[in-house]
């Protein structure tokens, strides 16, 4: 039997700020860039009752675990529950299970401020941002770890939505927070924009980007939806989390793909080979760049070490007891 340390959601919060998220995940990346495996998510469908089951899973051998994500989401619960495996990636035990939910939003947030921070120019102040929900929420404390933005812009279709966003960071951040009334008003002129809908179809016109704007895409990661259209993805130097994932669920590169304005050459390079520096990043001021954020267990994997191992310095959560197979798979009844 070993005790395996069990954080539930309450547990973890307040446990890392968004700058230590934002470093665990740089690393992570860095280690993927150097060849650490990780694969797309897996999602297994049900119409009745509908809802749909996703796994991930990554192996970090520098921060010494593995595990990832398996979440439910719809069914007859018509809820969402997030559960995450932590392993020792030498002995292979079981380091934690977390709820996984609370800390979502943080590690997909510092996966795109990693992007910003190798993609977006270093003098980027101007921030876009489409959406205005948890996700967006992550986004936006993450990203103002790696750049000192002057001039925040929010734009989600519901009014109320995206005034109390403005209001609320615009307390929180240094910055200056305003809501505006379409994603063009939001999009134009910025130096970095930020989608984090669950919109179907593209957010903003692509034309709309100046030279030199960096975009950030997270909010879908399937083959028919779509954020950015055919236009963005043709101007960018284009960075996806996993390249493996671009033709099985990254919606706006495939519609890209489909109407033949780009080629699967098109794929810049993974955003890890762009911190490890296999391969460059932004080569210019004038170049516009995409980090399309789908979802991997590179982010989780560093994110739930990060919290397991602060938990054991703050002596947070309760154990629980897991048997190896050598006494559990015996035959006896």
């Amino acid at each position: 039997m070993t005790d395996t340390l069990f954080l539930t959601s309450d547990d973890v919060t307040g446990l890392a700020t968004p700058a230590e998220y934002v470093a665990a995940v740089r690393e992570g990346y860095r280690q993927r860039g150097e060849g650490a495996p990780a694969h797309p998510r897996q999602k297994f469908l049900r119409s009745d009752p509908g809802g749909m089951m996703t796994s991930y899973a990554a192996l970090l051998p520098d921060t010494g675990a593995m595990g990832g994500y398996m979440y439910s989401a719809g069914f007859g619960a018509g809820d969402a529950w997030f559960m995450t495996p932590l392993f020792d990636a030498e002995s292979g035990e079981p380091l934690a299970l977390l709820d996984g939910a609370s800390m979502n939003p943080f590690k997909t947030g510092a996966a795109g401020a990693v992007g910003v921070d190798a993609l977006a120019r270093e003098d980027a102040e101007t921030l876009a941002v489409v959406g205005s929900g948890a996700q967006a929420r992550g986004q936006v404390l993450a990203t103002a770890t790696v750049r000192e933005f002057t001039d925040v812009r929010v734009y989600s279709q519901t009014r109320e939505n995206r005034e109390s966003f403005a209001t609320e960071f615009d307390d929180r951040l240094e910055a200056t927070v305003a809501a505006v009334d379409s994603s063009e008003a939001a999009v134009s002129g910025a130096d970095v924009v930020i989608t984090a809908t669950t919109a179907s179809e593209p957010v903003f016109d692509g034309d709309a980007l100046d030279p030199g704007t960096h975009v950030t895409a997270m909010g879908q990661y399937h083959p028919g939806k779509r954020e950015l259209d055919t236009t963005t993805i043709e101007r960018a130097t284009y960075v996806p989390d996993l390249r493996e994932r671009v033709t099985y669920d990254a919606g706006s590169f495939l519609a890209a793909l489909e109407d033949g304005v780009v080629t699967e050459d098109h794929v810049h390079a993974e955003l890890g080979e762009v911190v490890a520096d296999v391969e460059p990043g932004r080569t210019s001021d004038d170049e516009i760049t995409v980090f399309d954020s789908g979802g991997t267990g590179i982010e989780t994997v560093a994110a739930a070490y990060l919290l397991y191992e602060r938990a054991l310095e703050e002596d947070v959560g309760s154990t629980i007891s897991f048997s190896p197979a050598s006494e559990a798979l015996t035959g006896r009844e």
